[in-house]
């Protein structure tokens, strides 16, 4: 004890304030990149350049610059230059021996944007972009255009190697150049710029501000197989429309127009543009931009328009008396919307240098006021595309609902036997297998006492139904998930639906509708049918699906005992397996339930001796399975009546 204790001593007496160290200038950067730039992957990598581009972007937004220039050069340096006001060069008054240029280069938290004297709203905020660019380039050098007198000085990773110098009289050039190339120290030896992504990045810039000009030129030696051009002149008047048109002019939308616009916020905190529709299929995305910076995890922006579509859907459906709105969530309105937003905010606030995502918690209140009025507008002057939005928004919904349901329903039916929460009707076999199990959908509880007498425990199960099932044909499908049969259905087989449905979760090898030998029972059943072919039908490809083939009529002479399927079974019977001379008891089976257990069982339930009809789905027919299902059973009904009148006459036995 006492050793560890004259150990401890020690080192405590080796830790002194020698050991404490100060990092000066830019050697924080350099030691711990990641703080700064989030990182020395690609991303990090590209990010170098966004710090000089915005802070370009930010001389045009104030509206002292109206051309950038962005050039790749051959040996993979980066060059980006405006006509903007150009960098202050005359000595700093808090550091006299060095000029302005040189203090914002080498000093962090330094620039003119800490207030709003210089910039009413700009991307850099912390005075940190420029002067880590500097710290983790190998070299950059800057030249600056200011008064008529050109400006240039040199850096290596961070430290001046030559001094402010003038380079003589420009009187037709004014402005900031910025070229640098990254520190293979940093970044490592194989690490280059991507013309791709550099290109994609000054065309986003150049939607966001329509009054700026930004022109492209790259090295072919950097041009991969794409379609990067080699020069460029990106300006777009239209802003953010321009560019959602353009990137969705191969796709189908909902609404014939996009829903755009721009305007300013109240108190003059800033403006907003914004520009958005809605694909009638496919996936959809969300930019959002803050002060020209990209806000990949979005913020309280996007909250801002998110509410405003969200509470105008809402309000447009409460106008025309649709009730259904109320379910309508953000995620229906925008979950596969394609949409830009660019909102300009004094003094705004994000998570990280890197800004990814805007935490203004005033934003969202002034952009959803402002998007909102506008949204009214746009809705009630065009009845035609806020119906169709609604529809459309109403549909989404469903899905979410549907999907939401599914996903309980798995977690119901879990794997596990002793987890599972199975429907308080269902009788279930015992092995855990599903082979050569089997689960009997009966008609109505009477039924079903039978069935369960009469089943073999360890391989077959039965789940009583209520009458007649919904017909999921023209139901729509808030219907179909709230019916409790058909929950009750999907719960027992736990396999899901639609596109969620899992073959290998399905919990029997056979499906078995076993409905009464009479007109109501073939109803059931076709009902019974048409559900599994729009919501399962892999499970009728996979050949899952049965009926029964209960008998409709019990003929006995003496110990001599069939029994009918129908009528012509019967008479067929009559003829063939019984004699004329002896008195035969023909006796009618009012349905299952009616049925004795050990009856239905050798008729019906018993695998050695019961008769079974697969359903399948018949390819190659004049006219397909879909069209014929629509036809019977769809919302139509004068489709049904012209099919009763064309076959009327076809019919020559009717069950009165």
């Amino acid at each position: 004890m006492v050793d560890l204790f004259e150990q401890k001593t020690a080192s405590t007496e080796d830790y002194s304030a020698k050991d404490i160290e100060v990092l000066e200038g830019l050697e924080p950067v350099r030691l711990r990149p990641g703080m700064y730039i989030g990182g020395t992957d690609d991303r990090a990598l590209h990010h170098l350049v966004a710090e000089v581009l915005d802070n370009a972007m930010d001389e045009a937004v104030a509206g002292y610059a109206n051309r950038i220039e962005i050039t790749f050069t051959e040996d993979g340096a980066i060059s980006i230059s405006d006509n903007g006001r150009g960098i202050p060069t005359d000595p700093h008054p808090k550091y006299p021996e060095k000029s302005a240029l040189e203090v914002i280069l080498t000093t962090l938290h330094s620039g003119g944007k800490f207030n709003n004297k210089v910039y009413e709203t700009s991307g850099g905020l912390h005075g940190v972009g420029i002067s880590v660019v500097n710290a983790l380039s190998k070299k950059l050098t800057i030249e600056v255009a200011r008064n008529k007198e050109l400006y240039a000085q040199s850096f290596e990773r961070g430290h001046p190697v030559t001094p402010l110098e003038k380079q003589g009289s420009t009187a037709n050039r004014r402005g900031t150049k910025v070229s640098f190339l990254p520190d293979p120290d940093i970044f490592g030896k194989d690490a280059k710029f991507r013309a791709a992504r550099l290109y994609q990045m000054a065309r986003s810039k150049a939607y966001l501000f329509r009054g700026v000009e930004i022109r492209w030129q790259c090295n072919p030696a950097h041009l991969a197989d794409d379609e990067t051009p080699e020069k460029a002149t990106l300006h777009f008047p239209g802003g953010l429309n321009d560019y959602l048109t353009e990137t969705m002019k191969e796709r189908q939308c909902v609404t014939t127009e996009n829903f755009h616009g721009r305007t300013s916020l109240p108190d003059e905190a800033g403006q907003v543009e914004w520009a958005i529709t809605w694909p009638e299929y496919g996936d959809g995305f969300t930019r959002s931009y803050c002060n020209t910076i990209p806000t990949p995890q979005g913020g309280t922006h996007e909250n801002g328009v998110r509410a405003a579509l969200v509470k105008g859907v809402k309000a447009y459906a409460e106008l025309i008396g649709n009730k259904k709105a109320a379910s309508i969530t953000g995620e229906d309105i925008l979950g596969n919307a394609c949409g830009v937003i660019s909102a300009f905010i004094k003094n705004p606030q994000f998570q990280g240098q890197t800004k990814d995502k805007l935490s203004t918690p005033e934003a969202a209140r002034l952009i959803e006021t402002v998007v909102r009025d506008h949204f009214d507008h746009w809705l009630s002057g065009s009845p035609d595309m806020a119906n169709d939005l609604l529809a459309w928004a109403l549909e989404r919904a469903e899905e979410r609902l549907r999907r939401r349901q599914e996903k309980e329903v798995k977690r119901k039916t879990a794997t596990s036997r002793r987890k599972l929460r199975l429907p308080g009707k269902l009788a279930d076999c015992s092995t855990d297998s599903a082979d050569n199990t089997e689960i009997f959908i009966v008609e109505g509880d009477s039924a079903g006492g039978s069935a369960k007498q009469a089943r073999d425990r360890k391989t077959q199960a039965i789940l009583p139904i209520r009458g007649k099932i919904l017909n999921v044909a023209s139901a729509s499908p808030d219907k179909i998930r709230q019916n409790q049969e058909i929950s009750d259905l999907l719960q027992a087989l736990g396999c899901g639906q639609g596109d969620k449905y899992n073959r290998d979760a399905l919990r029997y090898q056979r499906v078995i509708i076993m409905t009464d030998a009479d007109v109501d029972g073939a109803h059931i059943a076709t009902l019974l049918i048409t559900f599994f072919y729009q919501e399962m039908p892999e499970l009728i490809r996979d050949g899952h699906l049965y009926l029964a083939q209960p008998p409709l009529y019990r003929i006995a002479q003496g110990g001599n005992i069939h029994y009918a399927r129908d009528d012509e079974h019967k008479d067929q019977l009559l003829q063939t397996e019984f004699n004329a001379k002896g008195k035969i008891d023909i006796s009618r089976f009012k349905g299952l339930g009616e049925m004795p257990p050990a009856q239905l069982k050798e008729t019906t339930m018993d695998q050695t001796k019961r008769g079974l009809l697969r359903v399948v789905i018949p390819e190659g027919q004049r006219l397909n399975t879909s069209d014929i299902v629509e036809q019977l059973m769809g919302r139509k009904a004068e489709h049904r009546y012209n099919f009763i009148q064309e076959h009327a006459t076809d019919v020559t036995d009717l069950d009165l």
